[in-house]
């Protein structure tokens, strides 16, 4: 039996999940100290903590400690690299929390506002000040959205509802894609210069210490307001102070250098300020939970990486990319079947060029299963002599304006001793990987997770309705959906996500009932 320690205020569901699974003794306890907890269970090997800080002191006293699970997206409160020294895999439950960071934002927005917080005091003290308390629409509104990975596409769809002209600034994704969104692409200084309302949504690293700066802040509208409930830091807090009064400003802040009790240097010029509230719901308690003790179950059986974020990664090189890489080859393996291959190619586009020699190691990875990740480049290009496979990284034309994208295509061989060549390319934005091509078939922009149906075939009328109906009588609900057509092939694709496995013979008859190319299933 394993030892998982739960030291935090976390939902049950993390608990009951391991503790129906078998092979794990769970201690939940958010009462003791965490320094006595630590003393009274030496042997735990998982930690799963919120907020609670993990330091090297504590890493060092738990000397059988394997793993550290952040139940939240924010993994700053552990001591990463120290961990990863003492080989202790640290991983984090993004987007678990993403609704309730989003609906906060649209939260704090209204009770700013219509005075709501103000107007209840007032109201509560027997005053009755109506005029003092003459509130703003934010119908019709323009709203700057800076960073548009699973929170700021939230706020956008929570705000379609107000009519308001929404700006998105994200460097990672093409403007197409953010068009896609319902999303009209900008600059900073083109949303600062005319939003009404700009919330940020980017992770505190170098890029964004400071990146609402005091050129940004000067370019502000009179009576604009900003949102911060993604990171302290990001915002110069000085430079907005400088000029709050005179531009009469807003602020909307739920974030400080220390989720703790005391004085906040922001309290001068915060207009509403929150407690680190965005994830603070029962749902997305449950959600980070739930994903928290799933994530270790995967890790502990199927070896699965995707979530550790403290791999030995280069310098420079965003560790999202390398899930991307592995993800990207786990897709295509399936979508090719258990063939062999003869023949790997990869393009590494933008930033992420430099970089491709570490990043076939994440790909052999997600083509093999029997591939260590852990592997080194010498090791990864010994394993495709070793089984034959010829490997060519292409010279990119960077003029393509894919941005920082892979692109990887494999060759297999049939029974026949016919070749056979497939093609994926994607691109990552804040942690969410997004296929953008499957082979000829461009612009599909869909995330790849869970189970996937893809199905090829001449394109004619009918044969949506078709699968759908299929899946609706097997009971299948369809969560997504891409459809697009070649005109050159007048070949069509059609890709559905959905909520359940499907079983053999029903990939069989939708195969024969649309009289498909091909039909295959993934479960990424």
């Amino acid at each position: 039996m394993k030892k998982v320690l739960i030291p935090t205020k976390l939902d049950r569901v993390a608990a009951d999940i391991l503790t129906k699974h078998g092979g794990y003794e769970v201690v939940q306890d958010s009462q003791t100290p965490l320094t006595d907890l630590i003393k009274a269970h030496p042997d735990t090997y998982a930690i799963i903590v919120r907020s609670e800080k993990i330091t090297a002191e504590i890493q060092d006293e738990l000397k059988n400690l394997k793993v550290i699970v952040r139940a939240g997206a924010g993994y700053d409160n552990i001591d990463c690299k120290h961990a990863r020294k003492n080989k202790i895999d640290v991983m984090n439950t993004p987007g678990a929390n993403s609704n309730g960071v989003a609906e906060e934002v649209i939260a704090l927005i209204l009770a700013d506002a219509r005075h709501i917080v103000q107007a209840d005091i007032s109201t509560r003290a027997g005053k009755w000040e109506k005029k003092k308390l003459m509130g703003r629409e934010l119908t019709g509104k323009t709203v700057g959205i800076v960073g548009l990975g699973h929170i700021g596409r939230l706020v956008a769809k929570h705000l379609k509802g107000f009519d308001n002209r929404i700006m998105g600034y994200d460097p990672l994704i093409s403007s197409d894609r953010v068009r896609d969104m319902g999303i009209e692409p900008s600059t900073l200084e083109e949303i600062f210069a005319q939003a009404d309302y700009i919330t940020l949504h980017v992770p505190l690293m170098d890029a964004t210490r400071g990146l609402v700066s005091e050129k940004l802040i000067a370019l502000m509208k009179q009576g604009a307001t900003i949102i911060n409930c993604a990171r302290y830091g990001i915002v110069d807090e000085d430079a907005l102070r400088s000029v709050k009064q005179e531009k009469q400003l807003r602020y909307l802040n739920d974030v400080y250098p220390k989720d703790a009790e005391g004085d906040k240097p922001n309290a001068d010029i915060a207009d509403i300020m929150m407690p680190h509230l965005g994830a603070n719901t029962f749902e997305a308690n449950f959600n980070a939970a739930k994903r928290a003790a799933e994530e270790l179950i995967d890790l502990d059986e199927k070896g699965d990486l995707a979530c550790i974020v403290n791999r030995d990664i280069p310098a420079g090189l965003e560790r999202s990319y390398s899930e991307l890489a592995y993800t990207l080859a786990n897709l295509i393996r399936q979508i090719s079947g258990p063939l062999p291959v003869k023949l790997l190619e990869t393009s590494f586009y933008g930033a992420l060029n430099p970089y491709g020699k570490w990043l076939l190691v994440s790909i052999l990875a997600g083509l093999w299963q029997d591939f260590d990740p852990f592997n080194d480049v010498k090791a990864a290009m010994k394993f495709l002599e070793d089984n034959g496979i010829r490997y060519s990284n292409r010279e990119i034309a960077e003029d393509k304006g894919y941005g920082n994208s892979i692109t990887l295509d494999i060759t297999v061989e049939r029974p026949d001793k016919s070749l056979k060549r497939y093609s994926v390319r994607g691109t990552v934005t804040e942690g969410v990987q997004t296929v953008s091509r499957i082979d000829e078939f461009d612009r599909l922009y869909f995330e790849p997770k869970g189970v996937t149906l893809f199905c090829l075939y001449d394109d004619r009328p009918g044969v949506i309705a078709t699968i759908a109906r299929r899946l609706a009588d097997a009971g299948i609900n369809i969560e997504d959906m891409r459809n697009p057509h070649n005109v050159k092939t007048h070949r069509s694709l059609a890709v559905f996500r959905l909520n359940k496995v499907l079983s053999p013979s029903l990939v069989a008859d939708i195969k024969d009932a649309v009289k498909a190319d091909s039909v295959v299933t993934t479960n990424v």
